[in-house]
């Protein structure tokens, strides 16, 4: 009885460590924008058509590995990128696919600018609120720095 008490228990801690999905950068590329005015600001924003694979990552657990933009530390905003800064996210063939907004679990930590980091959360898809990022990873935490 003991023995498969223990053999139950692997089986389970095993399958909830791989609860989450390990993507990467070219994943999130299956989307596509359009210009769209909004009224709101008075300017033209992009706003997503996400593709299949990525809806079907929409509220699940993911891991990504990137570079940290502190946008505002004082006010916990950081964005994970694609790219460094130097690089500009916006600039290039990079655009608004190549960064997530980080809606950080542990509200005390803190980064520097382009620190890689592996980041897993859960993956938000945002394509209309003009004031976030169009991936957002909620209740993010550093997984590896």
């Amino acid at each position: 009885m003991v023995r498969i008490t223990l053999i139950l228990l692997f089986f389970f801690s095993c399958s909830i460590s791989y609860s989450q999905t390990k993507i990467n950068w070219l994943t999130l590329k299956d989307v596509s924008f359009i210009d769209k005015w909004s009224d709101e600001v008075d300017a033209y924003f992009y706003f997503p058509t996400f593709g299949p694979s990525v809806k079907d990552l929409e509220g699940k657990e993911v891991v990504i590995r990137g570079y940290v933009l502190p946008i505002d530390p004082e006010n916990n905003f950081y964005i994970l990128s694609q790219n460094p800064f130097a690089s500009c996210f916006f600039c290039g063939s990079a655009g608004p696919e190549s960064i997530i907004e980080l809606g950080l679990k542990n509200k005390k930590d803190k980064f520097d600018m382009d620190q890689v980091v592996t980041m897993k959360g859960i993956l938000r898809l945002n394509k209309e609120d003009i004031y976030h990022c169009n991936y957002i990873l909620d209740k993010a935490e550093v997984v590896k720095k």
